[in-house]
């Protein structure tokens, strides 16, 4: 494999311990289960590319943002309860982000097209709440909270009539930011 593809790929590990010890796992690619390679994990390190890692397999339940760098205790720096049990490698994208968003379940109520992030809904579109959207172009992140804060979801290309089916149960998304990182 030539270094160019090399570049393209991303890698990251997860150790069972804090602080990079004990078993490890190498992944450069998206496990929708990692139950049979770790018992646990603590710590770990993205040496290129971006990740989501998640909680619950088959990229269910809670999520984290994950890119190049070292997270030696990244359980209490995330504040995830839980071992993560699945990830998804983020690929590069380059071009526009469109999103098209909408207050209700199944692309109901009110709705509005995105092309840049957006800190707070309420504030610049006059929406409570955001429970349905179709994602044109780009990857995104979707926040609990204003201001690209609390628990939030990754959206790649594809229509979302419901987050509930993600595992989102309950959850309301206030801010969206795309993921515009160099994901190397």
């Amino acid at each position: 494999m030539s270094n160019t593809s090399m570049n393209m790929r991303g890698k990251i590990t997860f150790y069972e311990e804090k602080n990079f010890q004990g078993r490890s796992y190498e992944c450069m690619n998206d496990c929708s289960d990692m139950t049979s390679n770790l018992s646990r994990c603590q710590s770990c390190r993205v040496e290129s590319g971006c990740f989501m890692v998640y909680d619950r397999s088959n990229y269910m339940g809670n999520q984290c943002f994950m890119k190049r760098g070292e997270y030696s205790d990244y359980m209490s720096m995330m504040g995830m309860r839980d071992c993560i049990k699945s990830c998804r490698m983020i690929p590069m994208h380059r071009g526009q982000y469109r999103m098209k968003i909408y207050e209700k379940e199944n692309f109901g109520g009110q709705s509005h097209e995105m092309m840049e992030d957006c800190d707070n809904i309420m504030d610049h579109y006059r929406m409570n709440e955001c429970q349905s959207c179709n994602v044109m172009d780009g990857h995104w992140l979707m926040y609990e909270q204003p201001q690209f804060r609390g628990k939030m979801m990754y959206m790649r290309p594809g229509e979302y009539r419901n987050f509930m089916d993600m595992g989102m149960s309950g959850q309301r998304f206030m801010s969206m930011r795309r993921i515009t990182d160099s994901c190397n």
